[in-house]
């Protein structure tokens, strides 16, 4: 089948598909059409794999794709095949990992070029139009790229098969299990704490990102050790990159990245997942430190979210662009002046507590961020301050906004979800549980038959599900259940379960692959082991199966998580990266912590406090006095249905009932 030699974006839900529909180039989504196509031509493919908020993906658009002479070699030589990565991650991690195993960086724009039967044999990022900053012109390229299919096809086809078949052993073996181990976590948490920046926090070096796995393996490493030196290196690293200009002080969130090695030049997209994300982690900084800028900075970047992230559903879009009316960065950076006429007399004490800088290597209006003296002392006049933000706030207003991607995707709503609830139950902000619990019903009500959709658009949904997808929303029902008391939110994540077990089981079924079994366009069903800037989809499963078995008390379930986990741990003993998440999971899988609470018809003295307490290895279970308990604890323990009680268990052994707040209070303190 030879489709129309024409463009065929137009009708996708993607924004970021749809973004390149006016191009010259003739772009097909990635499908098996697309695939059949080249075959029949015989003619390579060239995959572009980018996202809507990617500022380089829109400078390559702009540069190349929307010329007309560039356009005119891609149609004449190649099938051109556009993807959006955040909707089809399955797509681009096969060939993100093809790349990096040429030895390259990687990063988006990613332009592969693949056989017709789609396998990759060379690639690139970013391409100029022309050679220059160093790099071939694309136009050069392509050209060489397709003299040399022509010319020496038999070493491409070569090539080819053997990158090919590097990738499927990396991302889709099945490899004998380990064993969890008890040093993993501690060995890995050392190691990270090595590459620690204690000047300015976070990991060592430019470009700097929030690394969320990584934290949490210094977290859990804290709480299971009592290594304050790993607890601080988290604060640490929170306080600067919260004072940075990577976080947006006006608005509330999180950007993406930052260009140098002190948080203070961004990459302007925000991301959803970066900042439920940073949600968690704040949401614990605070429990353990009580330091205001925590506080302070989880309520900002929750109202960012719901003010401009949350779509007419109640769920959330994927991203905001990092350009606006062409400039990166413009919608969120500021001259002084433009400040003093929005604030008047009041400048001169908002210049006391943030500072405008513009580094040499900053091309736009300066950014504003806080320097650490600035920071330290933030907690204690915002209060002052907040009518001089919020001015700023509604000037920014009426400026041209960044394009928003409204593309609703499971998993990242799964993670928003989860960190609404902790934080809702920290803070007892019930608004914010309920906005969880919204969004958590718009996904539920997307699905078909039961069968989630990886992401939805209006009345537009993709389908199968990712296990991700699975493995989030059953996490975030988990959450939710701890949040509400609602037990029907376990029975949704019972049922995520199931599907995921139906649609993603390998064929031993010791694992799962990240693709389902009925998708019938990827070339290759990967595991989904490895992290990206969240944690892997493997991680997700661990997590979710050990907590929902800690929950249920089914050892079914439990054996599950096991036999998972110890086959996941076999596969990244020999993976270089991206490991973090599988460690962190089979830790609280492997010395998990319950806290099972009966209280009173009356008046809750357990549950306050267990929400104040954060600990990401814990299960809370509620239980009404006089209801039946069909609970067993380690060592035999059955709790009391009978009077007021809180039962803590850490690993195979169990605490001593306390009858009072103040008794769990001081037991958890130490836990």
């Amino acid at each position: 089948m030879v489709l129309p030699p024409q463009n065929l974006l137009s009708g996708e839900a993607s924004p970021y598909l749809r973004q390149h529909a006016e191009n010259p180039v003739h772009w097909r989504p990635w499908s098996t059409a697309a695939l059949e196509e080249a075959r029949q031509l015989d003619r390579p493919i060239l995959l572009s794999v980018g996202y809507a908020a990617c500022h380089w993906c829109h400078v390559m658009a702009h540069e190349s794709f929307e010329d007309a002479d560039i356009a005119g070699v891609m149609n004449r030589l190649f099938v051109n095949i556009k993807v959006d990565r955040e909707e089809r991650p399955d797509i681009d991690q096969i060939y993100m990992a093809a790349l990096t195993a040429m030895g390259d960086q990687g990063g988006w724009p990613l332009t592969m070029f693949l056989t017709p039967d789609a396998k990759p044999f060379w690639g690139g990022t970013y391409f100029p139009p022309r050679a220059q900053y160093g790099r071939h012109g694309f136009v050069q390229i392509l050209e060489a790229v397709a003299g040399a299919w022509n010319n020496k096809r038999a070493d491409i086809l070569h090539s080819a098969d053997t990158l090919n078949a590097h990738v499927q052993s990396k991302l889709g073996a099945s490899l004998p299990s380990q064993m969890i181990d008890a040093t993993a976590l501690p060995g890995l948490a050392t190691n990270i704490y090595r590459m620690i920046d204690h000047d300015q926090g976070g990991i060592k070096g430019a470009p700097k990102f929030p690394n969320a796995p990584f934290m949490h393996t210094l977290w859990l490493s804290y709480l299971n050790s009592g290594n304050t030196a790993h607890k601080e290196a988290v604060v640490a690293g929170l306080c600067h990159m919260l004072a940075g200009g990577i976080y947006d002080h006006v608005g509330g969130g999180l950007t993406r990245y930052s260009t140098d090695a002190q948080w203070l030049v961004p990459h302007f997209e925000k991301m959803l997942y970066d900042n439920a994300q940073l949600l968690r982690l704040a949401n614990w900084a605070y429990g353990e430190t009580g330091t205001e800028i925590f506080r302070i900075r989880i309520e900002e970047t929750i109202g960012f979210l719901l003010r401009e992230l949350r779509v007419d559903s109640g769920a959330f879009a994927s991203s905001l662009d990092a350009d606006s009316d062409g400039e990166e960065g413009l919608f969120y950076t500021w001259q002084q002046n433009e400040i003093e006429a929005i604030l008047g007399e009041n400048s001169t004490s908002f210049f006391r507590h943030y500072t405008l800088s513009k580094p040499t290597s900053w091309h736009g209006k300066p950014i504003l961020h806080q320097s650490v003296e600035q920071a330290k002392s933030f907690g204690n006049c915002h209060a002052e301050l907040r009518p001089s933000l919020q001015k700023l706030l509604i000037a920014r207003e009426k400026r041209i906004r960044p394009g928003r991607d409204d593309k609703i995707l499971t998993d990242w709503n799964g993670l928003t979800i989860t960190a609404l609830a902790e934080c809702g139950r920290s803070f007892a902000r019930q608004d914010w549980i309920d906005a969880a619990r919204t969004a958590f019903d718009h996904i539920l009500c997307s699905a078909d038959n039961g069968r989630l959709p990886h992401s939805t658009l209006g009345d537009k949904a993709q389908f199968p599900a990712m296990s991700s997808d699975y493995a989030a929303m059953a996490n975030a029902a988990i959450s939710l259940y701890e949040a509400t008391w609602d037990a029907t939110f376990i029975e949704h994540a019972r049922h995520f379960v199931d599907q995921l077990e139906l649609w993603n089981a390998d064929e031993d079924k010791t694992g799962y692959y990240l693709s389902a079994s009925d998708s019938a366009d990827v070339p290759i069903r990967i595991r989904g082991d490895v992290d990206e800037a969240i944690p892997s989809a493997t991680s997700q499963i661990i997590e979710a199966l050990a907590r929902l078995s800690s929950v249920t008390g089914d050892a079914t379930l439990l054996d599950k998580a096991w036999k998972v986990g110890e086959h996941a741990v076999g596969r990244i003993a020999r993976q270089a990266y991206g490991q973090a998440g599988i460690i962190n999971a089979c830790e609280i899988l492997r010395y998990p912590h319950k806290l099972v609470m009966v209280e009173s018809q009356g008046k809750s003295q357990f549950v306050p406090v267990a929400n104040r307490h954060t600990d990401p290895r814990r299960a809370d279970i509620f239980i009404r006095q006089g209801d039946p308990i069909d609970i067993s604890l380690p060592g035999g323990i059955s709790p009391s249905p009978h009077e007021p009680g809180a039962y803590l268990c850490k690993g195979q052994a169990c605490l001593p009932p306390v009858k009072a707040g103040e008794e769990l209070e001081q037991a958890l303190k130490t836990s």
